[in-house]
């Protein structure tokens, strides 16, 4: 698609800001009027559309896209968004290791063991972990906390939570990395722990290294997204 604006700004509007392109105001891809809770975001989402080129880039609109994912999918039903997110919580990547007498047990522990607990600690959710592949079901009362503590979140912070579990296969790290001072390298990298140890052991195949980069931008542009809102 040809860029068919000039000016791009950000304004005041009812219940927060809005960015407009030539004076009109944008409108997601659902149709609703685009307005987020801060100007920081709103700024966020004027800067991808000042940045393109002749040619607009659709997958450079990250900030737009998760604004219109908790406008147009979380808001109207947040009950949704949470009972997308709690299977996560059943099958998190972090309570499923290897046998402990194997060596990658061993990195596993290292980099999950910390977050399991911190995640005890903050949110007083505790996990079950398990070595092998077979299911355990996680204690009911550690998912109806978790239940309520999605419940708390606002729109735009429950997108980015979606988007980072996902990304992390795990709602541990989801949750962690919404924390003020998160590290999202570290908790990718922790999320990522078994396909990295794979690629010290074999070597990087370049569409897995690829793939790699792309999904730690995308963690990383959630977790700001998160802290804009």
């Amino acid at each position: 698609m040809k860029r068919f604006y000039k000016d791009v700004a950000v304004e005041a509007a009812e219940g927060g800001f809005r960015v407009t392109l030539d004076g009109r105001p944008i409108r997601t891809q659902g149709g609703a009027a685009q307005i987020v809770p801060g100007r920081a975001l709103a700024e966020a989402i004027a800067d991808e559309w000042r940045a393109q080129s002749d040619e607009i880039d659709p997958k450079s609109f990250v900030f737009r896209d998760l604004a219109d994912l908790a406008i147009d999918q979380v808001a109207p039903d947040p009950a949704a968004a949470a009972a997308r997110l709690l299977p996560y919580a059943e099958t998190d990547t972090l309570c499923y290791r290897a046998d402990p007498d194997e060596p990658l047990y061993r990195r596993q522990h290292e980099l999950w063991e910390p977050l399991v607990q911190a995640l005890k600690a903050r949110h007083g959710v505790r996990l079950e972990r398990v070595s092998g592949i077979v299911h355990r079901p996680q204690p009911p009362d550690a998912l109806a906390h978790l239940r309520a503590l999605i419940a708390k979140l606002d729109p735009f912070t429950l997108a980015a939570l979606e988007t980072l579990t996902g990304l992390a296969a795990s709602l541990t790290i989801g949750l962690l990395a919404l924390e003020p001072h998160a590290d999202p390298d570290a908790l990718f990298a922790a999320s990522n722990c078994e396909q990295d140890w794979q690629a010290e052991q074999w070597g990087w195949e370049w569409q897995a290294e690829d793939d790699r980069a792309r999904r730690l931008s995308a963690f990383r542009q959630a977790v700001r997204f998160a802290r804009l809102a």
